[in-house]
């Protein structure tokens, strides 16, 4: 077991995640993975004069099993001699007033805390426990949720917080497998309190880790977690080659071809455009601006860019934004839960697992449809009804042009060009406003997750 601690320092030395008499604060849950580095820390501690802290941010997510935790904390670092900070919050009703999942909430709530913890004792650097079995989970959660290779390249050993720019993170453990911690824990006999929320499949990542990663291990990869990390590494090195190219492309002042460039070298230019302006983005935004450039697109209400030759993104000032057939709004869905706001138009949107074995099908009413999720996907536009438009109605065998469908129901000619449609990530139509939804995005015996969709004219 010492070759666990002898490693763990090498990493923090190699690496210079903490300098000699460094302060740092630990985030200790109470878990196995946060009292081992706890643990090596504090006997590192002397050598190096580094001087701990410990943070513990309850949850509240698991009634007296999390007060039980955070009390299991505190009496532990009484009993090291540690400094103990702590704070408390409640994840589930922020995360539902904030339009966020549990977790995401979880995260934003942690790390916020962590942070004033550090600000207030005068500490730079917090050390958390993730793993080497944490990256590759993240890998698989993050690539069935359509990240690119900037996701997909995992967590980084040190980076900023991203509660605030000014801290730094550090993982000393990011190497080590969960197996070797474990390992480490029975043989230094080290106490930790079990998250019983772990083992519940009701959670994405538990599920990618108790079912998902078993199964491509045992039947088709047996060196998953290897090959994984290699891959990941791989991608974590040339996205870091890509960022350096397209930020040394924009401080041209002349820049050559733009379009006659490589696709990967144009999709990273304008990322960085994007994060320039303070802007979110997803794939779908930056292809509709790689290949239309010089045609504003709308991606907030009253908020439109558009890109030029060279790569360069602009904002469009509200005046020059008049109402337009083209207008379209994409539409992030991949969380929980959200809302946009399109020309007078307010979609609410929420996703939700659907249980095996019989199920229930929720009946339409008046403003609210559902769909299968994994079908319509993430971004969908929302924009309006255009000539030459198809869409199969539900019941119905095949597409027909919208402009007859609107023609047999009789909708004058003015207001068809005020109803909204919305498209799928693959630029299907899966909704049109008050009227039939698409037969192919209906919710069937097999859909694995709902897209539950409301709307309401101001």
């Amino acid at each position: 077991m010492a070759d666990l601690a002898a490693e763990a320092e090498s990493q923090i030395l190699s690496r210079r995640l903490l300098q000699p008499e460094e302060p740092v604060l630990i985030a200790v849950s109470g878990g196995l993975d946060s009292m081992v580095l706890l643990h090596l820390l504090r006997q590192m501690a002397p050598g190096h004069k580094w001087p701990l802290w410990v943070a513990h941010f309850n949850h509240q997510l698991r009634g007296r099993a999390s007060n039980l935790d955070a009390h299991f904390v505190r009496d532990t670092c009484r009993t090291l001699e540690i400094p103990f900070v702590s704070e408390k919050a409640d994840v589930q009703s922020f995360a539902a007033k904030s339009k966020l999942s549990i977790e995401m909430a979880a995260r934003k709530l942690r790390h916020e805390f962590l942070a004033r913890a550090a600000r207030e004792h005068g500490i730079s650097k917090i050390a958390l426990a993730h793993h080497a079995d944490d990256q590759v989970e993240l890998f698989f959660l993050r690539l069935l949720r359509g990240a690119g290779p900037d996701g997909l390249g995992g967590m980084k050993w040190s980076g900023a917080s991203p509660a605030d720019s000014d801290l730094r993170i550090v993982r000393p453990l990011l190497g080590t497998a969960k197996a070797e911690l474990v390992a480490y824990g029975k043989a230094e006999k080290i106490r930790f309190r079990q998250d019983a929320t772990n083992a519940s499949l009701d959670y994405f990542r538990n599920r990618i880790r108790l079912e998902l990663l078993p199964l491509l291990q045992r039947r088709y990869q047996p060196a998953l977690h290897r090959t994984t990390l290699r891959l990941m590494d791989i991608l974590a090195a040339e996205t870091e080659m890509l960022s350096e190219t397209a930020q040394a492309w924009l401080r041209q002042k002349r820049p050559p071809d733009f379009a006659g460039t490589p696709v990967a070298l144009q999709r990273r230019v304008l990322q960085a455009e994007l994060i320039r302006l303070g802007l979110s983005f997803d794939f779908e935004l930056i292809e509709w601006l790689r290949l239309h450039p010089d045609k504003p697109i709308s991606i907030q209400p009253r908020l439109r860019v558009m890109s030029d030759n060279c790569g360069r993104v602009q904002l469009l000032a509200a005046e020059q934004q008049p109402f337009a057939a083209t207008e379209e709004l994409a539409v992030d869905v991949s969380e929980e839960q959200g809302s946009a706001l399109f020309n007078g138009l307010t979609v609410r949107w929420e996703l939700s697992e659907m249980p095996g074995g019989k199920r229930v099908f929720p009946k339409r009413t008046k403003g609210k449809e559902w769909f299968d999720a994994l079908k319509v996907g993430s971004p969908v536009i929302l924009r309006y009804w255009r000539p030459g438009d198809r869409f199969q109605p539900i019941g119905m065998s095949g597409k027909v042009k919208l402009q007859d469908w609107f023609s047999n129901l009789k909708i004058p000619r003015e207001k068809r060009h005020q109803l909204i449609v919305a498209t799928s990530a693959g630029g299907e139509i899966f909704w049109v406003e008050n009227q039939r939804i698409s037969e192919k995005f209906k919710i069937k015996t097999r859909t694995k997750r709902s897209l539950r969709w409301a709307w309401q004219r101001d």
